[in-house]
């Protein structure tokens, strides 16, 4: 079984999401969706989410294409979710440069090479959660 994890906020499920989701799943059989902790997201974005983690794990939970929804690590570069799930392919969205370098210079962490893929954008002007959410 081929295991595909994704990383986000996801404060707000939407299409962008949901268009992420589809094309992650064709890489694998089982779609693990790592969720940022509040304390993390707000060190990387410079506000907490509108959502609490408890409402954005509930709903990513109701996603059917989404086989298990996991916290993300609560100190960053640790990569603790990484090696438990030990996915085949990590799926990036196209916004996410930062953690693809982070990801790849961390990669003597694993003891197997986890594939990287770039994520294609979704109508990135309309779907962004930092345009949905504006503050």
């Amino acid at each position: 079984m081929k295991k595909v994890l994704i990383f986000g906020v996801f404060d707000g499920i939407h299409e962008g999401h949901r268009t992420l989701f589809r094309e992650a799943k064709k890489y694998g059989d089982r779609l693990i969706a790592v969720v940022t902790q509040d304390t993390v997201a707000e060190r990387l974005k410079g506000h907490l989410p509108k959502f609490n983690l408890g409402k954005r794990v509930d709903e990513l939970q109701k996603e059917k294409i989404v086989n298990e929804v996991a916290l993300g690590d609560a100190e960053l570069g640790s990569y603790e979710v990484v090696l438990k799930r030990r996915p085949d392919i990590i799926a990036l969205g196209y916004d996410q440069k930062s953690l693809k370098k982070n990801l790849e210079e961390n990669m003597e962490k694993f003891d197997w090479r986890p594939e990287i893929k770039i994520m294609s954008p979704y109508k990135p002007e309309q779907y962004h959660s930092s345009k949905l959410n504006e503050y």
